[in-house]
This record gives structure tokens, sequence and C-alpha cells, in this order.
């Protein structure tokens, strides 16, 4: 097996099975002792999961329905305005 000009290899379709490492998988490479290790990276939230985490941070320091943020994301919101809870 050969390492391409663009310093790429294909890592044989048993190692990726047998490794769980399907296409898409973010990996790590890392140097012991002289041995280049390649292994999954640790999972990171997607931008979906963090922003609906966002959302349920904000959720407790406003006091505002669902309603109420759908009518201020689609500029309905008449007047409305921020204010910090009491």
């Amino acid at each position: 097996m050969r390492i391409t000009t663009k310093g790429q290899v294909t890592i044989p379709q048993d190692i990726r099975l047998q490794c769980g490492l399907l296409p898409h998988t973010e990996v790590a490479f890392r140097v012991e002792e002289g041995r280049v290790i390649l292994e999954k990276a640790p999972q990171q939230p997607s931008p979906g999961t963090e922003a609906v985490q966002r959302l349920r941070q904000a959720r407790l320091r406003t006091r505002m329905s669902t309603d109420e943020l759908l009518a201020l994301t689609r500029g309905e919101a008449g007047g409305w305005c921020w204010s910090t809870p009491t």
C-alpha cells in the first residue's frame, strides 16, 4: 500500500468495517513509539444539538411563550422587547 502524492491512503474495507469507520467519520492521528495510530476522534456535538442546547438555556432566561418566540422570528413582534425576568 502506498501513500498518494496528496498524502492519502485507502483503509482496507475489512478494517473499516471492523472498526466502524463509516464515510464522514472524524478520525485522529497520533504517534506512539514511531508508529502512527489512527482512531475515531472524540465525538463533537452537531451544530443542531448545540443550537437546541442554547435554545433550552435561553428558555430559562425568558418568559416568552412559543407563540411569542415564533412571532419574533417572523418579524411580527408588535413592539415586544426583551427584558430580564424578575
